[in-house]
């Protein structure tokens, strides 16, 4: 099966003369056929926990577009709710949640082994997806990195800084660090338990790496996601690990030794030479269009896509945005640059 799968090919450290691609946020707010969905299933964590509509939207931009994968349709504060969090999202704001800022709080979680009676609906559309991709698409599953996911949890929502997170980290590292643990168990076992319903790849999302500095970017971004990567290594061999520390700058440099991972995403603060230099020289690397273009189109699309796909030619790349495309984007411009990445 391999050999037809581009992306699981591209992660065993192939260089492929036409890159795979997929985007991230593939199945989303830009699409009519999601925005239906959506409707039907009456708010987002419904249609996160129903197994036919999560693969349904999971599936609509396989349909549209013939993207080499898809990635599961989810969120990453479900690990936060599974363990006992109380999580909700405001129309037109994003989610909120309980916060954890003590002790207390953190005694107050579930154990970890009993994040499963929550995420069972997961598993099941993993697994309905597994069953009803092509034979071609990869299946990619996911999670938040720890750090990332404590930002939520410290703060109740997005922050521009992540300031309540980095507050505690400085005020009070004992639970900081024990929200953390906690996370990270949590992250192994949910994400161990998506390869067993069919995920054949599982990538790390940490959004807010960017916002850590100096020896904290390596505690809490890049040892985390190493012992996520270790633990799934030793639980399943050879399924692939793609991370992604956004933000992480010239630090990208030396994560793939770092975390262990196959394939290191890069956004697009960074650019595609500099990608090829300092990071590809160890591995695959995914990256990384400015989202914007998704917007806006045009020649500035096709010229852009063009330069990235010339400039990581000469090792395993996996063609993708620098971050999710927004809700803004328009479908003829996802398919523009799916056509300017096969077509030339």
């Amino acid at each position: 099966m391999t050999k037809n799968k581009t992306i699981l090919r591209a992660l065993a450290g192939e260089t492929l003369p036409t890159p795979p691609i997929w985007m991230m946020r593939q199945a989303g707010r830009y699409l009519p056929e999601y925005k239906a969905t959506r409707a039907q299933a009456g708010d987002f964590l419904s249609l996160c926990y129903n197994p036919e509509l999560a693969a349904e939207v999971t599936f609509q931009p396989i349909r549209r577009f013939g993207f080499d994968a898809a990635i599961l349709f989810a969120d990453i504060l479900l690990v936060p709710q599974a363990l006992g969090a109380e999580v909700w999202f405001v129309t037109g704001e994003g989610p909120r949640l309980s916060t954890i800022t003590t002790q207390a709080g953190i005694d107050a979680l579930k154990p970890v082994e009993a994040i499963h009676e929550t995420l069972s609906p997961v598993y099941e559309t993993v697994k309905i997806l597994s069953n009803g991709l092509p034979a071609e698409t990869t299946l990619i599953g996911f999670a938040g990195a720890p750090w990332t996911v404590a930002t939520y949890m410290i703060a109740g929502r997005g922050t521009p800084d992540q300031g309540p997170a980095h507050a505690l980290k400085a005020g009070n590292r004992p639970v900081f660090d024990a929200l953390m643990e906690r996370i990270t168990d949590a992250t192994v076992l949910y994400l161990s338990e998506q390869i067993k319903a069919g995920a054949e790849v599982v990538k790390l999302f940490d959004s807010w790496a960017g916002s850590l500095q100096g020896a904290d970017f390596e505690d809490y971004s890049l040892k985390p996601m190493q012992r996520i990567t270790a633990a799934i290594k030793a639980l399943h061999p050879g399924v692939p690990v793609i991370a992604f520390p956004r933000g992480a700058g010239e630090h990208y440099r030396g994560t793939h030794d770092t975390i262990g991972a196959e394939c290191i995403a890069v956004d697009d603060g960074v650019s595609a030479e500099w990608v090829a230099a300092n990071v590809q020289t160890n591995g695959c690397v995914q990256g990384n269009l400015k989202s914007s273009h998704m917007v806006t189109g045009g020649d500035a699309l096709v010229s852009e896509t063009r330069r990235i796909v010339d400039a990581l030619s000469k090792g395993p790349h996996i063609f993708n945005l620098g971050h999710g495309i927004t809700p803004d984007g328009e479908p003829e411009n996802v398919q523009l640059m799916i056509d300017t990445v096969r077509g030339g």
